[in-house]
């Protein structure tokens, strides 16, 4: 009997180690207590749930349908996000049509899109209009794809600060896109019949119905006229992202390149990321713009040229860290015709750029040429390893001429420059007198040492600077009654309509370059 009550103590001993699935310290008494103590079973416990990851894109059924010539169902693109449908432009846009955001949808230009043919220099109707609707991604599915609006025609791409457009490339859509990416396909042209100089026809009289010219790198994509407040459309809350493909030997598109555009265009909220060239580059005309930002060009941040004229507010350009690439953040061009008219002239207002490329092309962050006339208020500049003004061409400091307005002025403009000096004379200009002339303006500074936040947010020295007012100017300013782009860490212009990268962040509102929106 004694044996058979150990054996059946061992046998209840088996069956506590197999419920608590050991043998140990815990589930026995300690040696010398006489007794084997068999705890309660431990409940088993709920299994914790597997988290289900968000959603990625899933494909719609089908391409929306449009009016005029319609899109074409190319099957499916995927990238780290999910699938889209991948619907593409017609080569040319021959209806008046809206590009609806659809949840699944991606459209894409399979090479150049026109929106509407050519309607002349002298011409006064409206063709074909492209409106595109908040929150739509276009991609160039190849390196020679751009969008064109001719002459006579119109786009309507206007997002919302919470739902940009979004122009940008292949790689960006699949997921190989980084922050040196750049030169995924071309860039967005908009041509108008406003004036211009340089004439394509030889003879021709600059700022008439007959100087013409082509897009360069193009054929067939022909701007100029004597329009001064033609109308090519509205871009607004719109990122163009990568862009910049050669399209010809040294004849690279932009971002974004107004070419005879009249007054009555506009263009505000614009972000340039990552141009290959230029982010923006205006070829004469009358347009307007304002709070534009541009983010690791390439070559200059914005280049203005052929005689255009025109006002600018709210311009932030900052190159890429390391210094390795970007040229100036303004070249101001009118060579080869110097003294024809209209003469380039151009005000500027409440600017920043954060200039990091010490070795230049241009020798300095800005470069003004050409006999161009340009105004300059309430700007910073910091540029500590390069040059910050530079003048070339007696042409560009005269008083007298043709539509002369004189040299370039200043004011409220605030310098801190590197290089043997901040101001560069060239071709007949010396530095002595650059520096005189930008000393000539009210409340500027060359050394100026900046205090901004978040790379390009004003601090404490900034807000200290006194600002002018260039309401007098052109009514198109308004009195921001500060110095710089961005006022103080308040100040949400660009805000979440704008992408991220390791250039410049523009806070939690917006989302990564490397991100299509969904």
């Amino acid at each position: 009997m004694a044996a058979f009550a150990r054996v059946r103590l061992v046998m209840l001993s088996g069956v506590a180690c197999s419920i608590l699935a050991a043998c140990g310290a815990d589930g026995v008494a300690s040696p010398g207590e006489g007794v084997i103590v068999i705890p309660a079973p431990t409940p088993t416990p709920t299994p914790t749930p597997t988290p289900t990851p968000p959603a990625g894109v899933t494909p719609a059924a089908a391409c929306p349908s449009i009016a005029g010539p319609a899109l074409a169902d190319l099957g499916t693109i995927t990238g780290p996000q999910g699938t889209w449908r991948n619907c593409g432009f017609p080569a040319r846009f021959t209806a008046t049509t809206a590009i609806p955001k659809v949840a699944g949808v991606i459209y894409s230009l399979p090479g150049r899109v026109d929106v509407g043919t050519d309607q002349g220099a002298t011409s006064t109707n409206t063709d074909v209009t492209l409106t595109i609707d908040p929150g739509v991604t276009i991609f160039g599915a190849t390196g020679v794809s751009f969008l064109v609006v001719n002459r006579g025609n119109r786009i309507d791409a206007v997002g919302t600060p919470s739902q940009p457009i979004v122009f940008t490339g292949r790689g960006n859509v699949v997921g190989s896109a980084d922050d040196n990416t750049s030169q995924l396909w071309g860039g967005v042209v908009l041509l108008g019949r406003a004036p211009i100089t340089d004439c394509l026809a030889p003879g021709a009289t600059p700022g008439t119905a007959a100087c013409e010219r082509d897009t360069e790198g193009t054929s067939n994509a022909l701007y100029g006229g004597a329009q001064p407040a033609d109308n090519s459309g509205r871009m607004s809350y719109v990122q163009i992202r990568y862009s910049g493909f050669i399209l010809s030997a040294a004849s690279e598109l932009q971002g974004l390149t107004p070419s005879g555009v009249g007054s009555g265009t506009t263009i505000e909220n614009i972000q340039v990321h990552n141009s290959s060239d230029d982010g923006i580059e205006v070829f004469g005309g009358r347009v307007n713009m304002r709070n534009l930002a541009i983010t690791g060009a390439e070559d200059d941040g914005l280049d203005t040229d052929v005689g255009y004229k025109g006002n600018v507010q709210f311009l932030l350009a900052v190159q890429r860290a390391g210094g390795s690439v970007g040229d100036s953040m303004l070249e101001i061009d009118s060579n080869g015709n110097e003294d024809t008219t209209p003469r380039q002239n151009v005000a500027l207002s409440n600017f920043t750029f954060i200039h990091r490329a010490n070795a230049a092309g241009n020798t300095a962050s800005v470069l003004i040429r050409g006999g161009a006339d340009y105004r300059f208020m309430n700007g910073l500049i910091v540029a500590p390893g390069i040059s910050c003004v530079r003048i070339n061409s007696a042409t560009t400091v005269q008083t007298a001429g043709p539509d002369e307005a004189g040299p370039p002025k200043f004011d409220s403009v605030n310098l801190q420059c590197g290089g043997a000096s901040p101001f560069l004379g060239t071709s007949g200009v010396t530095n002595d007198q650059v520096a005189a002339i930008f000393n000539a303006g009210t409340n500027n500074s060359s050394t100026y040492v900046p205090t901004l936040t978040n790379l390009f947010v004003n601090g404490a020295t900034e807000t200290a600077r006194p600002a002018f007012n260039p309401v007098p100017i052109n009514a198109f300013f308004v009195n921001a009654g500060y110095v710089g782009a961005v006022r103080d860490a308040s100040d949400t212009r660009f805000n979440g309509w704008t992408c991220n990268s390791a250039t410049a962040s523009f806070g939690s509102t917006s989302a990564a370059c490397t991100l299509i929106p969904v």
